[in-house]
């Protein structure tokens, strides 16, 4: 028998053993790795996540990698593989602009369909990576919210020099700071609540960790809190003419009241981004395979599946009273990690 951990919106997960996984044609089995953990997988337990991007019951686990068992064309079992999540369909209008983020049909791993906190998870074999031999799984497995990140970014305007701003002190924030430091920025800095993560701040790139945020005295300020006070804030931060960019996803049905006056006296960019394109996946995945970006500094925890509500417990905390960076879950040893710092918790 396999484990999975398992939920049915209903704020409760638990590991059960289900019979293993047997691919089909285009589908490759793979054995995950490490399994990165997040705010949203306890909007998932609980229930919270918009009806119309979830479908229970449901395996959790949307970051990860992993080792195919299955081979395919230039797949070979044993291969260290990184998958995309957003499954495109290929045939609509989105899909064959490039926008597959947007595809009409949504289906994404972790979400829609069984994630890979299991010991197999079935995938589509034309979304499987296959990554060069002794590439870091604590780099890889935080591959999915960097390539949202990225693709947020990348459909931003910039150039070296501009004055930037991260609301926000999460992973998503984190890996944000660390993005745009290849930007070349003049300042980079990031907004928290937390004391605690100011360390991580400045391992990922920024330059300050600043507490109150300034009025209109950015260029470029990145909202990845997910929170109405956060977007509220990162609007009022960006200076006359400057971009804001909405990465974080407040709970379902949030509404903010925004000065819509200040948008337009402003004449401010306000651009919001969804996921991920397969594109984007792919150009995060080569920044963290060619070194540039090095996101294992940002793993504070590690757990074994069997630990699922420690790890779960301690993103749950408001104020873990530490640092907290990626909370991961090791699936199964042998994953050639180049990182050994063990777990601050486990």
């Amino acid at each position: 028998m396999a484990r999975a951990l398992t939920t049915g919106g209903d704020g409760k997960a638990q590991l059960a053993e289900r019979p293993p996984l047997s691919p089909q044609p285009g589908q490759v089995l793979v054995a995950p790795q490490v399994v990165g953990l997040c705010g949203t997988d306890l909007e998932l337990i609980d229930g919270l996540v918009d009806e119309a991007f979830v479908r229970y019951p449901l395996v959790l686990g949307h970051e990860w990698v992993g080792v195919a068992v299955s081979g395919s064309q230039g797949l070979s079992p044993g291969d260290l593989v990184a998958v995309e999540g957003i499954v495109p369909c290929w045939h609509c209008e989105q899909c064959r602009s490039g926008a597959t983020n947007l595809c009409e049909t949504y289906d994404e791993v972790g979400f829609t369909r069984d994630g890979a906190a299991a010991d197999d998870v079935l995938v589509p074999a034309g979304l499987v990576h296959r990554l060069p031999p002794g590439t870091s799984v604590d780099d890889v497995v935080m591959v999915e919210p960097a390539s949202v990140v990225y693709h947020g970014l990348s459909r931003l305007p910039s150039r070296p020099g501009l004055q930037c701003l991260v609301v926000g002190d999460g992973t998503v924030a984190l890996l944000a700071v660390q993005l745009l430091r290849l930007w070349a920025p003049g300042r980079l800095a990031l907004a928290g609540r937390r004391r605690e993560q100011a360390g991580l701040a400045r391992a990922a790139g920024a330059d300050e960790v600043i507490g109150e945020v300034p009025k209109q005295a950015f260029d470029l300020v990145v909202e990845a809190a997910g929170t109405n006070e956060g977007v509220l804030s990162a609007l009022g931060a960006a200076r006359r003419g400057g971009t804001v960019l909405l990465l974080g996803l407040p709970p379902h049905g949030s509404v903010a009241s925004v000065p819509v006056d200040d948008l337009v006296n402003g004449d401010l960019l306000v651009r919001a981004s969804f996921g991920y394109s397969s594109s984007a996946f792919s150009r995060a995945l080569g920044l963290i395979v060619a070194g540039q970006l090095k996101p294992r500094v940002l793993v504070t925890h590690r757990y074994s599946l069997e630990q699922h509500e420690q790890a779960l417990g301690l993103l749950r905390e408001e104020d873990p009273g530490e640092a907290r960076g990626k909370v991961v879950l090791r699936i199964s040893s042998g994953d050639g990690s180049e990182t050994s710092r063990p777990s601050a918790r486990a």
